[in-house]
């Protein structure tokens, strides 16, 4: 069990949740399939919170490496970019027709590479078990956190509304926004 404890270790235990995170996103997928809403929030938000976790057992531990920090941007890219969005496309989106739709589908298309481009940008400037102290654009757990929002709302304001702030949040995952890191 010594692997557990190694920062060279692929399964060490900081990667081994980050591993359940991406767990949660795979079986939330499943779920929006389908169209149990429900159960797909849940393993969302619980993706989101081992999230926190395997950052806080990296850094106390020592177990940050160059790996870790590729499998958590790929965890983060599934679990708070392409779920959510799959999620408003399932569950919004989904009587649109004609022209409705392709807007959605590209404004749910411009949110994910917007996602993609923001993990990238932060894993070049990334250094093992270092810290900042803002982030430069929101963060995508952040750009989640606004999309299920924005979800909750949704019988109120309406499918245009939701495609609007999408595509601003989608922008603001690459802004010069400055965000206190926690």
């Amino acid at each position: 069990m010594q692997f557990l404890w190694r920062s060279t270790s692929h399964f060490n235990l900081a990667n081994l949740v980050t591993m359940a995170n991406i767990t949660c996103g795979l079986l939330a997928t499943y779920f929006i399939t389908q169209n149990h809403f429900t159960a797909a929030v849940i393993l969302a938000w619980m993706g989101g919170a081992f999230d926190i976790i395997d950052g806080k057992i990296a850094r106390k531990f020592g177990l940050s490496n160059e790996f870790g920090i590729q499998l958590d941007s790929f965890a983060d890219f599934l679990s708070f970019v392409l779920v959510p969005t799959f999620f408003i496309f399932q569950s919004v989106y989904t009587d649109l027709t004609g022209l409705p739709l392709i807007i959605t589908s590209m404004a749910s298309i411009y949110y994910v590479i917007s996602g993609l481009r923001r993990l990238i940008q932060f894993n070049i400037n990334a250094d093992a078990g270092e810290v900042a102290k803002h982030f430069i654009g929101i963060p995508t757990p952040l750009g989640a956190i606004l999309l299920w929002l924005v979800w909750l709302g949704s019988d109120m304001i309406g499918w245009m509304a939701v495609l609007a702030l999408m595509v601003t949040i989608g922008a603001l995952l690459n802004s010069k926004v400055k965000i206190p890191h926690l």
